[in-house]
């Protein structure tokens, strides 16, 4: 099968299932109201606004991500997917696409309701708005975004487990958080392997030198490993 074909299956599988569109439409909710509420509370300060859509993104673009790669298994309809397409490899790769695309229009549209919120805000309340968000920021935020969305990918892949893969990727934080709290230790693993803090400067637009290493470490942990193995335990499961 084409390519191309392949990535147009593949998004309308992601997008067609009720999951997929009740988190969709959640996530576009949360990010209004979430700006909204954060407009009206704190100013009209673009960056600001823009940057509390990733609340609500950082949480459920890779539960999306994972039902990408899941969702078949659940359903069972790998037999009919690996039949059309037996480069098992291809599916997975073209299963990472939508859900990538996914995260960039969810960032462009933080942006498009950020904009007005800002300028409706700062005009209400009387104050000049902030217009300060700077194009290396946006483009940082959303690659940190897609960085998880990829990171919901290659645990699904790997565990081939939705309600599995998704608990690890709720939990993630609070584990990171624990093991950073026990001992300095604790805090230089955490510094090294836990994605949310290794992704900050890059989010925030002030990667440096420095911060290249550990955010490799980290992705390497949480994504290459993970979609790797996961790629080559589809390669050889039994399909039944």
């Amino acid at each position: 099968m084409p390519f191309p074909r392949l990535l147009a299956v593949e998004a309308r599988k992601l997008f067609d299932t009720r999951s997929a569109m009740v988190i969709t439409a959640i996530l576009l909710a949360l990010a209004v109201a979430a700006i909204a509420g954060r407009a009206a509370y704190l100013g009209p300060d673009l960056q600001r606004l823009i940057w509390t859509a990733g609340i609500s993104y950082g949480t459920l673009l890779p539960v999306l991500g994972i039902l990408a790669v899941t969702g078949e298994w659940s359903h069972r309809t790998t037999l009919t997917t690996f039949a059309l397409e037996p480069r098992r490899w291809r599916v997975i790769v073209a299963k990472t696409v939508p859900p990538m695309a996914a995260t960039v229009v969810a960032c462009l549209f933080a942006v498009l309701v950020a904009l007005p919120a800002t300028a409706v805000t700062g005009a209400v309340q009387g104050v000049p708005a902030e217009w300060n968000a700077e194009l290396a920021g946006v483009a940082g935020w959303t690659l940190t975004l897609m960085i998880f969305t990829v990171s919901g990918v290659a645990l699904g892949a790997l565990l081939l487990n939705g309600p599995a893969a998704i608990v690890i990727h709720l939990t993630s934080t609070i584990v990171w958080n624990t093991v950073a709290s026990l001992s300095s230790t604790g805090e230089t693993l955490a510094a090294w392997l836990d994605l949310n803090r290794t992704t900050a400067p890059l989010a925030s637009g002030e990667l440096t030198a420095a911060d290249l290493a550990p955010l490799a470490v980290s992705v390497t942990l949480w994504i290459v490993v993970p979609l790797a193995l996961g790629i080559l335990r589809v390669s050889r499961k039994e399909i039944k």
